[in-house]
């Protein structure tokens, strides 16, 4: 159980891409090529609007409502394999997060992302974060929802044995910060993407998130005066 300390998280709980990876750029530019290849025009901010923070599941189907059709194979087969190749040689971390792992490393942390298991073992090993969260890597295909729901948010805490109202959630996307404000959490909007485009402070602040950071300094000083019950 997380030792409880007024004004300290019980719990950090990171969002993976976009937060720890910095990959929706990637990744994004993936979708919209793919897209614009099958007769879709797609840009990367078009791209970033309509799937960012959302599962696979839920980012096949929210192509094929943009598409008006189911996806053909090929996505599934050359392209989806293609894009996941690109980013697992091409990904680094988002700047300064090494370092502010390393500034906090007395208070609990875990990653609750909508990506899979394999991905986010791969990131942290590449990274040399494994001994900031160990095991506790939460992947949104563990729970019956995926975000803007609250249920991998809940699934974290009560892994980590920490009430949601002590947790304090690091997120990028709107998706997400309705994912963990629905969870009862103290979220903060990052900015500190490769991603990240004008306008979206303004994006995480309607999903209601409390605060918005540039970069993980700003982060850190946002926690020192995080409203935590």
């Amino acid at each position: 159980m997380p030792t409880e300390r007024p004004g300290v998280p019980a719990l950090i709980i990171f969002d993976f891409d976009g937060v720890v990876a910095d990959s929706e750029a990637i990744a994004a530019q993936g979708g919209a090529e793919f897209l614009t290849s099958i007769g879709h025009p797609t840009s990367v901010e078009d791209a970033m609007r309509m799937f960012l923070g959302r599962n696979h599941v839920d980012t096949v189907a929210a192509m094929e409502q943009y598409i008006g059709r189911k996806l053909p194979a090929s996505y599934e087969t050359t392209h989806r394999a293609q894009i996941r190749a690109k980013m697992r040689t091409e990904v680094g971390p988002i700047p300064g997060v090494a370092a502010f792992l390393d500034a906090h490393a007395p208070i609990p942390k875990c990653v609750a992302s909508s990506s899979g298991v394999a991905w986010l073992d791969h990131c942290t090993d590449k990274f040399g974060f494994r001994h900031h969260f160990g095991p506790n890597l939460f992947s949104a295909t563990l729970v019956a929802k995926g975000k803007p729901a609250p249920d991998i948010y809940l699934h974290a805490a009560s892994a980590m044995g920490a009430a949601p109202s002590r947790c304090l959630v690091i997120e990028d996307s709107p998706t997400g910060v309705k994912s963990g404000v629905a969870a009862g959490m103290y979220v903060i909007g990052f900015l500190g993407g490769s991603h990240v485009r004008a306008g979206h402070a303004d994006k995480l602040r309607a999903a209601g998130a409390a605060t918005t950071a540039r970069t993980y300094d700003e982060v850190a000083a946002h926690i020192k005066n995080a409203a935590l019950r």
